[in-house]
């Protein structure tokens, strides 16, 4: 480790405690004592108010209301942030107007060689979804639903909500108590328990016209519904072995609701269980499509018969 991102992760490991001593960095960081010394007194020297402590069980500590002194980036560290910031693109994620003044104040943080190479990377990276055509960093084109941000807030406070859905010029309320928000398919969605017909309800963000808090005084407890969902979890009816391609495309994408589990140390193979509601068309389509999308790399434990023909019936269309 460089001295630099030594010295960083000195100071946040200091900062984030109310007393340590030499003996303590020395073994976190595997360094010498005469090493460890130089450094808390490079961190003195930057303004970090280090107390010493004389005395057999003598250490330091940092003084009440300090803050944390600035950071000092490595070349690879402001090329990593920047590249992680670039990906975001054409991602709709809440905040986005927050996303110039970012890049501002990252380009501001650093040297004018360090921000050359930022503009060539700028330049010559694409990531999936990015438009060839306009890739500038700041363009705010892709702001997600005026609704996410406002979600977003409120579930900061709360988590029990009353939501306001049009679908198809059709306005209807519900009380939720919210599980999860997630992104699926280029859409916003949330995942949350209906409080009046007590069951999981999926609603798009895209939809929403309204949220609030839920009045208090009708709230069900999160322990009772968590009792309730974990009554009326589903059986399990699809079971498959995963080989590495079929992983490979797991990753890639996966419906939120599925998971696996991996059956060797090097996570090369896998075991795939889950519930498929054969009585949902939308559902049945959506998971054969999908078990098309893993690929030949797989084999059948337990298939509903539904999921076999469907995938035999597409088989046929594709190799007639």
């Amino acid at each position: 480790m460089k001295k630099v991102e030594r010295i960083n992760i000195i100071m946040r490991y200091i900062n984030n405690r109310s007393h340590f001593t030499i003996s303590e960095i020395m073994q976190e960081f595997n360094i010498s004592r005469s090493t460890a010394i130089r450094d808390i007194r490079e961190i003195e020297a930057m303004g970090m108010p280090l107390v010493a402590e004389v005395g057999r069980d003598g250490g330091y500590f940092v003084m009440n209301n300090s803050v944390l002194p600035t950071v000092r980036f490595t070349d690879n560290e402001i090329k990593a942030l920047f590249i992680a910031f670039m990906a975001t693109r054409n991602q709709q994620l809440p905040y986005l107007k927050s996303r110039q003044s970012l890049a501002e104040k990252l380009l501001g943080l650093i040297s004018e060689n360090q921000q050359d190479d930022l503009v060539l990377l700028n330049q010559i990276l694409l990531f999936e979804g990015t438009n060839p055509n306009n890739p500038d960093l700041l363009d705010l084109s892709d702001l997600p639903h005026p609704m996410l941000e406002k979600l977003i807030q409120i579930l900061l406070l709360d988590r029990y909500l009353l939501i306001t859905i049009e679908e198809v010029k059709i306005i209807k309320s519900y009380s939720i108590y919210l599980l999860h928000l997630y992104r699926e398919k280029s859409l916003w969605l949330i995942e949350g328990f209906d409080l009046k017909e007590e069951k999981r309800q999926i609603f798009s963000v895209d939809t929403l016209t309204n949220v609030k808090p839920y009045p208090t005084k009708k709230r069900l407890s999160k322990k009772k519904i968590l009792e309730k969902i974990s009554k009326q979890e589903e059986v399990i009816n699809l079971v498959l072995e995963l080989g590495p391609k079929a992983i490979a495309q797991f990753k890639k994408y996966h419906p939120l609701k599925v998971s696996i589990s991996y059956t060797n140390p090097y996570q090369t193979t896998a075991i795939l269980k889950t519930f498929i509601n054969v009585n949902n068309s939308e559902e049945l389509t959506e998971i054969t499509n999908w078990l098309l999308f893993l690929g030949g790399d797989i084999k059948v434990r337990e298939m509903p018969v539904e999921v076999l023909e469907g995938l035999q019936e597409k088989l046929f269309l594709f190799c007639p």
